[in-house]
């Protein structure tokens, strides 16, 4: 999940550089509010690897690559430069491009768990600001279970402005202490089981993250020296995988997503490689544009993130009792293969697409633009 929102003066709103042939390419280095495709690409991968694990279920995802620390690294260094304007727009600014796309989301989800069953209490406030994990019914889980990802980014954007200032005393040793927390919540004390102990671990777990998104717009990553950083990351890797792999038993997977502490070194180590990489060579993947279905598929992703992540697990659920259907056309059940996942993946897929296009403009909406079918 990624979310830019900047305002107008920002590079998510400047204008377009569009070349000949009226095609939208990336924005180049070097222009007032340019893009970064270096940027737009990984989180363009992290969304798909994000759909891509909720239909496989692979447990060696989140190994090959950590969506939710990549983009809570890139939300940090976009709220980094946000802040260089005055904190209460800044945070006003991201409250207002994340929540009316999550309300206009919510109340299609809300009103189907009423129509079967859902009795809410006054934990239902949480489906008007995410403080909390919002509440539902089992028949609706399975959408409403991503929402950990809006909670935790809304804490980090409330508590950005006092972590930048934290950040800027000491910039190294309060990013290798920001893994401090997930490591006494794993091993000195228990965190309550309900929504405080929830927000807590998921913000222990990616506070690293978030801070390097910090350390890379502010130059920190830039000035280290390229040993000690990729020592440092090699070793936080190998601890992250070393954990999960050695705790397996006890949490029954390797998978990262269940193992918060392998979760935050992996994550670390990963995601610093990836900005390291960036802030050392300057790295911005401007080649991209030349391939334009590539590049348009990736400023649709980067327009969109916030209706993909939003919409995909129900575009999931879909599928398939629309799969289902296709076994009563005897063409498409001797010709397509209904019962590959894939096959599933590739429909989900179809469905995110619909969503873009009949749902993406909320997020013109609340940014205060014009809005459009696709970005």
């Amino acid at each position: 999940m990624s979310r830019r929102r900047q305002a107008v003066t920002t590079a998510e709103t400047a204008p377009e550089v569009r070349p000949r042939g009226g095609h939208r390419a990336g924005r180049t280095r070097g222009l007032p509010g340019a893009r970064d495709r270096y940027f737009d690409v990984l989180r363009a991968v992290a969304l798909v690897r994000v759909v891509a694990y909720h239909t496989f279920g692979w447990a060696w995802a989140g190994l090959v690559f950590p969506s939710m620390g990549v983009m809570f690294g890139l939300a940090g260094t976009l709220m980094a430069k946000s802040l260089e304007r005055p904190a209460p727009r800044v945070v006003r600014d991201r409250l207002r491009r994340l929540l009316p796309p999550f309300w206009f989301w919510g109340a299609f989800v809300v009103l189907a768990m009423l129509v079967h069953g859902w009795m809410p209490g006054w934990e239902i406030v949480y489906w008007i600001v995410p403080l909390g994990d919002p509440p539902g019914n089992a028949w609706g889980e399975q959408a409403w279970e991503i929402l950990w990802y809006l909670r935790t980014y809304l804490w980090f954007v409330l508590l950005s402005p006092l972590l930048l200032r934290i950040f800027r005393l000491a910039p190294v040793p309060v990013l290798v202490l920001s893994l401090a927390p997930v490591l006494v919540l794993n091993f000195l004390r228990d965190t309550p089981d309900n929504r405080f102990g929830s927000a807590l671990w998921d913000l222990a777990t990616y506070l690293f993250c978030w801070l390097l998104g910090f350390a890379h717009r502010e130059g920190v990553l830039r000035r280290l020296r390229p040993a000690a950083v990729v020592a440092a990351s090699l070793a936080a890797l190998a601890y992250g995988g070393w954990f999960a792999f050695a705790h397996r038993a006890e949490y029954g997977t390797y998978d990262l997503d269940e193992i918060p502490l392998a979760q935050a070194f992996w994550s670390a180590g990963f995601v610093t490689l990836l900005l390291y990489f960036k802030a050392a060579r300057g790295v911005d993947f401007a080649w991209s544009a030349r391939f334009r279905r590539l590049d348009r598929t990736v400023t649709i992703f980067n327009g969109r993130a916030v209706t993909i992540y939003l919409w995909h697990e129900i575009a999931l659920i879909l599928a398939v009792p629309l799969i289902d259907q296709f076994w009563k056309v005897p063409a498409f059940e001797a010709w397509l293969p209904l019962e590959s996942q894939w096959f599933l993946f590739a429909v989900g897929w179809v469905l995110i697409w619909l969503a873009i296009v009949l749902f993406g403009w909320v997020e013109d909406v609340a940014a205060r633009k014009r809005p459009r079918l696709l970005p």
